[in-house]
């Protein structure tokens, strides 16, 4: 679909990018000649992803545990990169999510998602974008030169609808939502485009396993989706790629929803959870603590 070459002698950072759709789409922007920077907190999954894309494409991919809901730690990392070469793009991807009534919901689970995907958000976008700005500089006729980055934010159809049993999450990315908009208005004059993907249903172990842990992840919600599947990996990485390259700065401040039409059908929220009984959601709780226990004992 895109020349090989695309993204040659660009640097990307992907949060997130050892697993699930970070992984996916750092495949595809080193397939396309980008070097990568990714982060987590796993740091046996970074070394795994890391190996496997440079033996897939002979790019350059550099690893990072990192805790973004740690301000300190995120600019820090940031500053190490750009002391060795700027970053062109940076993919916000890092996120974390569960199911619950919300009446359940206690105020440290609250945190636990907000502190990732709104301030780690946040923190990621500031120390990249800020750096990007200070890398200004005017050339022998007096024009200021500015060094053109991207930001994509991995976002969820619930920014325009809300969901029940997400409100952590649909809160969070609601505010990531707002910040894509405004940054792009703010930060447009210093050629910095600001864009949001909000997938719908793309099976990943990790999410699927706190999101849809009883069912067929394969099947999950296919059936309120128009096009009658779930996405196809190679979907999101193209879009998330186009987003990436130079050949369309003019398209920012932009949120696409990549859901086959499925919240415009009403779908793409929790809603149909209203049918659990306190028995469901108590399997659902012991199912959604195994997974967290098993991702605690893979960063141990």
């Amino acid at each position: 679909m895109f020349k090989k070459d695309l993204l040659k002698g660009k640097s990307i950072l992907i949060t997130g990018g050892g697993t699930g759709l970070g992984k996916e789409m750092g495949n595809h922007f080193a397939e396309h000649g980008a070097d990568l920077f990714i982060c987590g907190r796993r740091e046996n999954v970074l070394e795994e992803t890391a190996n496997e894309i440079t033996e897939k494409y002979g790019t350059k991919v550099n690893y990072q545990t990192l805790d973004i809901r740690a301000s300190k730690d995120v600019d820090d990392y940031v500053q190490s990169i750009f002391d060795n070469k700027p970053l062109d793009g940076l993919v916000n991807n890092a996120a974390g999510n569960f199911i619950s009534p919300t009446k359940d919901l206690s105020h440290k689970g609250f945190d636990a998602i907000a502190n990732i995907v709104f301030h780690g958000t946040f923190y990621m976008t500031h120390s990249v974008g800020k750096r990007w700005i200070e890398m200004s500089y005017k050339d022998d006729e007096g024009n200021t030169i500015f060094h053109k980055g991207s930001i994509i934010n991995i976002l969820a159809t619930w920014i325009w609808t809300g969901s029940p049993y997400v409100v952590p999450s649909a809160m969070s990315k609601s505010g990531i939502h707002a910040m894509t908009q405004s940054l792009a208005a703010e930060w447009g004059k210093y050629q910095i485009k600001v864009n949001g993907i909000a997938p719908g249903p793309f099976p990943t172990k990790g999410a699927w396993d706190r999101l849809n842990p009883s069912s067929d992840k394969d099947s999950m919600e296919a059936g309120n989706v128009p096009l009658g599947r779930v996405g196809e990996m190679k979907e999101l990485q193209n879009l998330a790629t186009f987003l990436m390259a130079d050949d369309c700065d003019y398209l920012t401040g932009q949120t696409i929803a990549l859901d086959g039409a499925q919240y415009l059908t009403g779908g793409g929220t929790f809603s149909q959870l209203d049918k659990l009984s306190d028995e469901d959601w108590e399997n659902m709780r012991k199912l959604i603590r195994d997974a967290n226990n098993k991702d605690k004992a893979d960063r141990s």
